[in-house]
């Protein structure tokens, strides 16, 4: 996947594993017309999937806490290199959907954010999620060079 070497994400080592999410996503598109988790319920229309189009929005917070993303596609530099093993990760889609009114904040035309946004201060880039992302996926900054925006 392009993204990867974009993005200094890994794939997943088990090129075995690799290759089965990989042609699951392939069956997703084929059907739905776009890149499907396979390990996740698709519900009603694209619109209601956006979350899960891979790479999915839980990705980053899994591979950061967990060593993987919820499928397993997607590894820390620890997993890729063997240093550690991947964890369980649960399903945070669920846990999202259970949350969807805690916490969030309503910021000029912005509307309702479930989750403070980052900059990164070497090129600006800007995240909406519970922390900054390892790495800039742009400049490949370190999360220390992120600062809360809003």
């Amino acid at each position: 996947m392009k993204d990867t070497k974009r993005t200094n994400y890994r794939l997943n080592p088990d090129k075995s594993h690799t290759e089965r999410v990989l042609e699951q996503i392939r069956v997703n598109i084929d059907r739905y017309g776009y890149a499907a988790c396979p390990c996740r319920l698709i519900r009603g229309d694209k619109e209601a999937n956006l979350d899960i189009i891979c790479p999915c929005d839980y990705r980053d917070a899994d591979v950061d806490e967990f060593g993987s993303c919820f499928c397993g596609l997607y590894v820390s530099d620890d997993v890729f290199s063997g240093k550690t093993e991947i964890q369980p990760v649960p399903d945070r889609r669920k846990m999202k959907k259970q949350n969807v009114n805690k916490g969030e904040k309503v910021v000029g035309g912005l509307g309702k954010l479930s989750y403070p946004v980052y900059r990164c201060k070497v090129c600006g880039y800007l995240c909406a999620k519970e922390n900054p992302p390892a790495k800039c996926p742009i400049c490949q900054a370190g999360a220390e060079r992120f600062e809360r925006f809003i």
